[in-house]
Parts: C-alpha cells; sequence; structure tokens
C-alpha cells in the first residue's frame, strides 16, 4: 500500500494513494486538482548514512568505513515531491544523490535488525542534495531544500534488492541495485537505535550510489526506486 499526505483546503490529510488520488478518513482528493502532495512523514530529524556502497568510495576516494557513517539534516530540510529545489546563493557546486529511505512506524530504541522490520512503517526516496563546495557536512548537507522526500511510502516492500536509478533532465545518471549497501538497510536501523531514541515518522536514508554529481538551475531530477516509484524535482 501506498500512504501519502495531501495539503487540502481543510488541512493535511493523510490516506492512501490510488491513481493520482489521496483516498482519506474525510474523504477523497485528487491530487493536482484539491490539493498538491506533501511530503510523505514528518520526521523530528533525517538520520542519513553516507559512503555506503563501494562503487561511491571507489569514485569519492573515501576510505571503507567500518561502521555506518552516518549525519542528521533537520525538517527545515524537507521539499515534498514536485517541490522545486532552492540553488542557494552561498555554493557554485550542488549535488544530487538518490537514496532509499526507512520510515519508523513507531517509537523504538536499541532494536535488533532482525526487530528492525517491524518498526518500519514503509519506505520513500530522498534526494541527498549536497553544498560540496561548503566545509563540513552540516554545512554541505543540512540547510534549508537539502532533502527533498517522496513521493509516498511503500509499506509492501523488502528493501535489501531493489533496483533504482537517476535520471536529470532525462540523462541517465545513477543505476544501482541496494543489494551492493556495504551495510544493509536493517543493519542501519539496528545501528542507529542503539544511539537515537526514534519516533513515528522519523526517517532514515541509506546512502547513495555511485555517480552523484552537479545540477544547475533548469534541471530535472528524477529518482526511481522498484516498488516505490519516482520521486521528480525541478531546480531553480
Amino acid at each position: 500500500m501506498r500512504i501519502a499526505r495531501i495539503q487540502t483546503s481543510d488541512g493535511p490529510r493523510e490516506g492512501e494513494y490510488q491513481d493520482g488520488a489521496v483516498i482519506t478518513e474525510n474523504g477523497e482528493y485528487v491530487v493536482g486538482e484539491d490539493g498538491e502532495l506533501l511530503a510523505p512523514c514528518e520526521p523530528s530529524a533525517l538520520y542519513c548514512v553516507g559512503r555506503n556502497y563501494a562503487a561511491t568510495l571507489d569514485q569519492m576516494e573515501y576510505e571503507r568505513p567500518e561502521e555506518p557513517d552516518f549525519f542528521i539534516k533537520p525538517p527545515t530540510s524537507i521539499l515534498a515531491h514536485e517541490e522545486p529545489i532552492p540553488y542557494p546563493e552561498f555554493t557554485d557546486e550542488l549535488t544530487y544523490a538518490g537514496e532509499l529511505v526507512a520510515v519508523v512506524d513507531e517509537e523504538c530504541h536499541d532494536i535488533s535488525p532482525d526487530e528492525a522490520p517491524d518498526y518500519v512503517r514503509g519506505y520513500t526516496i530522498m534526494n541527498d542534495v549536497d553544498a560540496l563546495d561548503q566545509q563540513g557536512r552540516t554545512a554541505r548537507k543540512a540547510f534549508d531544500g537539502s532533502g527533498p522526500l517522496g513521493p509516498w511510502i511503500e509499506t509492501d516492500l523488502d528493501p535489501r534488492s531493489l533496483d533504482m536509478h537517476t535520471d536529470v533532465s532525462g540523462e541517465r545518471r545513477q543505476e544501482a541495485n541496494t543489494e551492493l549497501m556495504l551495510f544493509g538497510p536493517y543493519e542501519i536501523v539496528s545501528y542507529l537505535s542503539k544511539r537515537f531514541t526514534f519516533g513515528p515518522g522519523d526517517a532514515i536514508a541509506f546512502g547513495s550510489p555511485a555517480n552523484p554529481g552537479t545540477i544547475e538551475p533548469g534541471d530535472v531530477v528524477e529518482i526511481t526506486y522498484e516498488g516505490i516509484g519516482t520521486l521528480r524535482n525541478a531546480v531553480e
């Protein structure tokens, strides 16, 4: 099932996404007519793992981490599906990266990898936008608009072997499978849960495959994960 959130004249509504509409307890809302999609969850933080694909390590000349290497994006980084990505004035090197994201269903702390699926509501997609010429991960990755998220949450999905690709203005830039992760999704959820207490709606991104690259105003970034769909945002 796909769970989506939509901004309507009656306020935000959540329900099942079917054929361009969000079906809620209050009725059916057609996307584009009755409102636009919101980000599919409202996390207290986006917990992001980096350096999680061997090909990316080789491309970026990073050392292989012995444990998941993570950072945090704040809620103000989040953009919805189809919401424009603003090109910040403080950077001349903005990049994209297509990532799979788990959305937490209920509060949890210190869980095992085997328990992780029980605490995950489903999966969505993030574009890890990065101002690559800034110093330090917070300056590079945690600014407003650096975390496009969506378009919805797919609840019936095994994240461990999904094909993905990223297109920028129609050009294929990334293509991989989640089985190539150095640390698997359930392992990462468990690892981070030993350090943080997750609440409902919190989001955990599992890192980008090889070939994250630069984007310019006017580009359209489309990130597709098998079984979920496509997150699309234009750069302005």
